[in-house]
């Protein structure tokens, strides 16, 4: 195990976690309850983690518990945070492989005091647990949860690791192995999708759910039963047969679904799930500690780290973003159209801002639509329990709809949601701005067009901003805020406040064609349609960027755009700038039929070309391989990265990196896109160097 000083040393600016011991008498037992409490301090804002120095200070508080001679031992949390995981703000620094590797032995060390402990050890989740903070739960006997706890995950494999300090040896021994690859797999993958306190009781992963008022009180008392013997908490029978063969198999097909082999994290995963069937503790672990150690000196992992900083530093901090102070408060929001997206917008506002939200368009059976769908969206949530009665009668009070664009006239920010087409654009914020005041925020949702243009003829050019969300809108995080050639810093400082109020992560934009996601898809779905329209058959072409391990292959992704979607964005940059952006005859005559996709499924589930598809596609004779199809769609993402950098669009590569996250669900293993573009080498080859800095997101060197 890692001492204090190496510790210290190693990472010096770690925020480090205590854990403190102290004794309590629990009625009905001869000797104290040895209590240690995790908690980093004065630091409320701060989740507690584990970084080795707070591993160290974890194993002292143990051996001090140990020492008094206790009835039992149980860890919690401070109030609402049992533990979220290692501390990984210092690993992307770690050169030494031997330092990797003592790390990843120290989290076992300690936490199979726990496990190897005489005494009984339980764990009181009080609050949020994940990653290592779980894998500290796990390893005690017995665990009571508090029934309000937020969050419950294992979330390394959708950071491109896996969980290294037991999760994947004790959890399927616990709570069977199909429920294993549900959270360490199946959850990571889909988004870090998290367990209800219910869920983690029905799995097994806890022993006693128990009311939050009194949790802790609650959860010595039964301590006492289970130590007394008057409880003994049931333990479900492991079939290591059928049952782990089956469970293996999903794993493997969602692994090969969502990261088509590329998730180096991952594919361990599933190599010590399989290893948990058969291995003792002791083998187990040190097969953990092995491959934990090798992954952590991966630039794989390091990429994820990156992404994981850009997410959780830089996206709260966005650059460029004007002074907040400038901010004014949005007292009431208009939205013109009330289509799905519109509709999408008017829930995510009134939900978030709770303030009325009306909703316009040409007619009032379409008004009526609109809010419909946001009363019958609220009803949902109401059914689910996310809200309650009384929440639920308020938001619906405050969605309304008219005809009549003068029920904006005391909205502090109305948003277009229309069709994307720059005179109905610009004839929508002419006829607004006779109605609202100077003031009033005008933000457009458009996907690609010019805010300077939009803008160009109102009275008021300076209060209008690109406000670009994705969808679906409820899930998709990113918000690109487009500053216009006049857009003023009180406008731009609006915007983004009411981004954060939105929950959504925001980032500042260049006025230029198409932002940043689309511009980047559209460079790089472009590329690969003009292989299939030089005579590459579809399953090549789609396949070809499966190494990336992207949420979606090309004809998906153009499949789910729409293609008229697809086709209007490729003609806008097509104009702007036809040396580098196509317009595919094939696209067109795909629109013009009616087409949504390439692909069709039988029965069985086998995927092929719609015949009516293959028949209007006229292809060449010049096909590609599959590494041909990739290389050129690299270079060309790194070639418009390049350009988009050299105009400005956005302030630094991580960025555009994070856009790529949070807009397009590209993988953290990525890093976005480009750190993988700098290690396999397409940068420096088509841009003249790398994007980042090494060690940026790339093992430093010694």
């Amino acid at each position: 195990m890692i001492s204090a000083e190496q510790a210290a040393q190693a990472f010096p600016d770690e925020v480090v976690t205590r854990a403190v011991t102290r004794l309590v008498s629990v009625p009905g037992l001869d000797k104290p309850v040895a209590l240690i409490t995790i908690d980093n301090g004065h630091d409320h804002t701060r989740p507690s983690t584990f970084g080795p120095q707070s591993l160290v200070s974890l194993a002292a508080a143990f051996d001090e518990a140990a020492a008094s001679d206790p009835a039992a031992i149980a860890v919690t949390g401070k109030p609402f945070v049992f533990a979220v995981g290692a501390d990984l703000s210092g690993v992307e620094q770690v050169s030494d492989p031997e330092l990797a590797r003592q790390i990843a032995q120290t989290g076992h060390d300690v936490f199979r005091k726990f496990t190897e402990s005489p005494v009984p050890t339980f764990a009181f989740v009080n609050g949020a647990v994940m990653g290592g903070g779980l894998e500290l739960a796990l390893s005690c006997h017995y665990r009571t949860m508090a029934d309000n706890v937020a969050a419950i995950a294992l979330p390394e494999v959708f950071l491109g690791l896996f969980p290294g300090w037991g999760g994947t040896q004790l959890l399927p021994n616990l709570a069977g192995p199909d429920a294993a690859v549900s959270v360490i797999i199946e959850n990571a993958l889909n988004q870090n999708k998290m367990l209800k306190p219910k869920q983690a009781a029905e799995l097994g992963i806890t022993d006693e759910l128990l009311p939050s008022a009194d949790y802790l009180e609650q959860s010595l008392l039964w301590l006492a039963k289970v130590v007394r013997g008057e409880v003994t908490p049931a333990r479900r029978e492991i079939d290591r047969g059928d049952e782990w063969d089956a469970a293996m198999a999903r794993a493997k097909a969602v692994v090969a679904g969502k990261t088509k082999g590329a998730s180096p994290g991952a594919e361990k995963a599933l190599e010590l799930l399989e290893l948990a069937r058969t291995a003792d503790l002791e083998s187990g672990y040190a097969a953990e500690t092995e491959a934990l150690a090798e992954l952590l000196m991966s630039d794989s992992l390091r990429a994820g780290l990156y992404s994981f900083n850009l997410v959780n530093k830089r996206a709260k901090k966005p650059a460029g973003a004007p002074d907040k102070s400038l901010a004014r408060q949005v007292g009431k929001v208009g939205i013109v159209g009330a289509g799905l997206m519109a509709s999408q917008l008017a829930l995510l506002f009134v939900r978030r801002l709770k303030v009325p939200v009306v909703l316009t368009d040409v007619d009032q059976e379409r008004v009526d639509k609109g809010v419909s769908y946001v009363h019958t969206e609220i009803d949902k949530l109401l059914d689910k329990k996310r809200i309650g009665q009384d929440e639920a009668n308020r938001l619906k009070a405050l969605v309304s709809g008219s005809l009549d664009k003068a029920a904006f006239a005391d909205a502090g920010f109305v948003i277009e949601a229309v069709f994307e087409d720059m005179g109905v654009k610009r004839q929508v914020f002419a006829e607004v701005e006779q109605h609202v005041s100077p003031e009033c925020v005008l933000a457009t949702n458009t996907s690609s067009l010019s805010i300077t243009q939009m803008a160009a003829e109102l009275e008021h050019p300076e209060r209008v901003v690109g406000f670009h969300f994705f969808n679906p809108v409820a899930v998709l995080p990113l918000l690109e805020i487009v500053r216009g050639e006049k857009t003023d810093d009180a406008t731009l400082a609006t915007a983004f406040s009411v981004g954060k109020q939105l929950k959504k992560s925001s980032v500042l934009v260049k006025d230029a064609p198409a932002f940043v996601v689309n511009r980047v898809l559209t460079r790089f779905l472009g590329e690969v349609l003009a292989t299939v329209d030089e005579g590459t058959p579809f399953d090549v072409a789609d396949a070809a960027l499966d190494p990336l391990g992207l949420p979606m292959s090309p004809m998906t992704l153009l499949q789910l755009v729409g293609p008229p979607v697809a086709l209007h964005v490729a003609e806008t940059m097509h104009e702007a700038f036809p040396d580098r952006f196509g317009v595919s005859d094939n696209l067109k005559r795909f629109v013009e039929a009616g087409k949504s996709a390439v692909w069709q499924w039988d029965s069985s589930g086998a995927q092929t070309v719609d015949p009516e598809v293959a028949e209007l596609w006229q292809q060449g004779d010049a096909p590609s391989t599959a590494e041909q199809v990739r290389d050129r769609a690299l270079a060309a993402l790194a070639e418009e990265i390049r350009i988009m950098l050299d105009e400005g669009v956005v302030a630094e590569a991580q960025d555009i990196d994070l856009c790529m996250i949070l807009g397009a669900g590209w993988p953290f293993w990525l890093g976005g896109i480009t750190p993988y573009l700098d290690r396999a080498g397409v940068s420096e080859k088509v841009a003249g160097k790398p994007f980042l800095a090494p060690g940026v997101a790339s093992v430093p060197t010694a």
